[in-house]
């Protein structure tokens, strides 16, 4: 693939890479059923998976096509999420980690953390180096329906407020549901939801204590960590 960051994939790419990312999310258990969707951002728009579509089993031809005003131009209906996967991409544009792709799973580990954790701001402490580096915050959005705009307003609200504060995000948490992740493709946006997932799973096993501020500040900087 050609995408280096500040490039768009072509269309045909960003097709095929989210039927194959979606086969793969599926396939771990990182999906189930028809929950969770993957949009990808082009130079014309935007491509989403369908409305209750299982991404196990995407079709490339069958992806839904958005043009940048948010009309439909072909595939499948798209799914309700497009608003809020929007306002992502529209969030993050004046960060330094715009959004090409958004993935957002229903992932066990961080749901039953999620349902733990419900009145806790920040998802998760710094436990692991990796979480930081690869991942950092992870703002805990508070409960609302699946695709109440009010979700949308909030996930916008805190990237811009992350910014702001010299800590960029690429991830979100929406209470009950399940994460929203995005980075340069459909690739590395897998990789992000599978460190947070795993991240997860290690606080529910052992809820350990977080990283000081003095690894904290290593890690930014020997690697740059947006924390």
């Amino acid at each position: 693939m050609s995408n280096t960051g500040s490039e768009f994939l072509s269309e045909n790419e960003a097709r095929a890479e989210i039927v194959r990312v979606g086969r793969s999310l599926f396939e771990r258990g990182y999906v189930h059923s028809t929950a969770g969707n993957i949009s990808v951002r082009l130079q014309d728009g935007f491509l989403i998976t369908p409305t209750d579509a299982c991404l196990g089993f995407l079709e490339p031809q069958k992806l839904a096509k958005i043009d940048a005003s948010g009309e439909q131009t072909s595939g499948a209906r798209a799914s309700k999420t497009i608003v809020l996967h929007r306002r992502i991409y529209e969030a993050s544009a004046a960060t330094r980690m715009p959004a090409r792709c958004v993935i957002h799973t229903h992932s066990t580990h961080l749901v039953a953390c999620s349902l733990q954790r419900e009145n806790q701001w920040e998802l998760l402490p710094p436990i692991t180096p990796y979480f930081v580096m690869k991942v950092g915050h992870v703002p805990h959005i508070p409960y609302r329906r699946p695709g109440a705009s009010e979700a949308a307003d909030m996930v916008a609200e805190a990237i811009t407020e992350h910014a702001a504060q010299g800590h960029p995000i690429r991830a979100v948490m929406l209470a009950r549901l399940g994460p929203n992740v995005w980075h340069d493709t459909p690739a590395a946006a897998m990789a992000t939801l599978e460190e947070l997932e795993e991240t997860a799973r290690l606080w529910l096993l052992a809820q350990p204590t977080p990283l000081s501020d003095v690894a904290i500040e290593e890690l930014r900087q020997q690697f740059g960590a947006s924390w």
